[in-house]
């Protein structure tokens, strides 16, 4: 099992102390509105760009995205992308097999889709290294199952290599492996860091406005180009590569915020958004 190595930091390290920081992030000015209760939706959901700050930061934020998948019904398995921030471990990393803990619980990993999308590219390699000690995917689990319990299953891939090419294989990797199944894709990122209110804002509206618009390449392009300190973008654009191949056909902003805005004023700020993809 992969242990929780960001509990008591990045969330908090108790079930029940947990449980009330999600209820938290969803009522807190800037959240969601209300808790949410899951319901057969439409499944229409096929990625979302989820932030992976700590709750107090970034969690409102993430909230409108799972607000929406509870809303959209709950899928059999989620795949996880988020970037590797130590630089450890394979330039593309997957776990094909066991679980993952939160003091939530277990979350145990989807192996026959794991080992399809390894099959499916060269560059995806079999590795814990890399997973070890990395927070981009792990603070998305809460969050599921406080919404879906221990009903789901997950496929975390951690991604060095974030360039146009490694991720439109990882991508498609995942598409082929998903193709039939009812499955979303989760791109685990931040957006601009550490820089001032204004200048976030109108930074992250570029590379928003890529994904928005399905652009898988341009949000690269447009991130490399403006100097972008997106942390994710390799996963996001990964993500669309698969979405678009499932049938997406559009993309809607749930919610942008800085970290000036969700914790209180700050010369310097981290910017979070929350989008789904649809079909």
């Amino acid at each position: 099992m992969r242990p929780p190595v960001v509990a008591g930091q990045f969330y908090a390290g108790t079930r029940s102390d947990l449980l009330e920081q999600i209820e938290w992030c969803y009522t807190h000015p800037h959240g969601s509105g209300k808790v949410p209760k899951v319901r057969a939706g439409p499944r229409r959901l096929v990625g979302l760009v989820s932030p992976h700050a700590g709750y107090m930061y970034s969690g409102p934020v993430a909230a409108h995205g799972f607000t929406y998948m509870a809303q959209d019904g709950m899928p059999s398995s989620i795949v996880i992308i988020g970037p590797n921030h130590r630089g450890t471990g394979s330039g593309v990393s997957i776990i094909t097999s066991g679980k993952w803990g939160t003091p939530l619980g277990e979350v145990q990993i989807d192996e026959a889709l794991s080992e399809a999308i390894k099959q499916a590219s060269d560059i995806i390699d079999v590795d814990m290294v890399a997973h070890a000690y990395e927070h981009s995917l792990e603070v998305q689990l809460p969050f599921l199952q406080h919404l879906f319990g221990d009903k789901f299953k997950i496929v975390p891939i951690c991604m060095m290599l974030q360039d146009t090419k490694t991720s439109k294989e990882v991508g498609g990797a995942i598409a082929k492996a998903s193709e039939g199944k009812d499955a979303v894709i989760i791109a685990s990122t931040d957006f601009t860091h550490y820089e001032s209110q204004r200048s976030a804002t109108t930074k992250d509206h570029r590379a928003i406005n890529k994904i928005l618009a399905l652009d898988a390449e341009g949000l690269i392009s447009t991130v490399e180009e403006e100097a972008i300190t997106m942390c994710g973008y390799g996963p996001v654009s990964a993500m669309l590569q698969a979405a678009k191949k499932l049938g997406a056909k559009k993309a809607e902003l749930l919610k942008y915020a800085t970290s000036g805005e969700t914790a209180g004023p700050m010369a310097q700020v981290v910017g979070y958004g929350s989008i789904a993809v649809l079909r």
